[in-house]
């Protein structure tokens, strides 16, 4: 990228993030509908011939909108390539700025605290490279005491999280997990990306 398309860490924000999501699905829809004049065009398709067995013309479809669509699928692809790449960057910039810094405060504050940490009631099994949850600093083997609202306490399902991080998307949720015996606090926050889910992550619940 060039110096003006740089991404720095102050630069980067979950509102940046959203839009260049938004950007995304625009160029998706852009691409589907150009392949769905294609297939208008008596199914020709990307690589479908323009001439006759004679080799003129084909009378049969219209050559200039099949050009043009075939030019504008390859150039949007190749946007479609770059944009994906920086709605990555960008996660892992808008994450590692404060990981490490929520990680070393919680760890403080829990060796400060005589008081015994809560009971986990769900575990991280699985944590995908380059999601929100693997940005956020989230680890496998994870044993969570809170993750937004939900805690020990009130926790019931496996639903009570689906149902915060539905509600949060976009927005910074507080998860609070033991790891290593200590306590450590992250920022998650849900966001659509290249893999499925808003978290990129699995759970389970542990036995109470």
């Amino acid at each position: 990228m060039s110096g003006a398309e740089e991404l720095c860490e102050s630069d980067v924000t979950v509102r940046d993030v959203q839009l260049l999501i938004s950007k995304k699905d625009e160029m998706e829809a852009e691409i589907k509908a150009l392949y769905d004049l294609l297939q208008d065009q008596k199914g020709i398709g990307m690589d479908g011939p323009l001439v006759d067995r004679e080799g003129y013309p084909r009378a049969d479809v219209d050559i200039y909108q099949v050009r043009t669509a075939r030019h504008n699928i390859i150039c949007l692809q190749n946007d479609h390539k770059a944009i994906m790449k920086k709605i990555e960057q960008s996660l892992h910039i808008l994450h590692a700025g404060e990981k490490e810094k929520r990680e070393v405060e919680a760890q403080a504050e829990a060796l400060q605290s005589h008081q015994a940490l809560p009971a986990a009631f769900a575990k991280v099994d699985v944590v995908t490279p380059g999601s929100p949850a693997s940005m956020s600093g989230l680890q496998v083997g994870d044993e969570i005491i809170a993750f937004g609202t939900v805690n020990t306490r009130n926790f019931q399902s496996l639903q009570n999280i689906a149902e915060v991080v539905q509600h949060s998307e976009g927005k910074p949720l507080s998860v609070s997990v033991v790891r290593n015996e200590k306590l450590v606090s992250l920022a998650l926050t849900p966001l659509r990306w290249s893999g499925k889910g808003l978290l990129g992550c699995n759970i389970i619940p542990l036995k109470r």
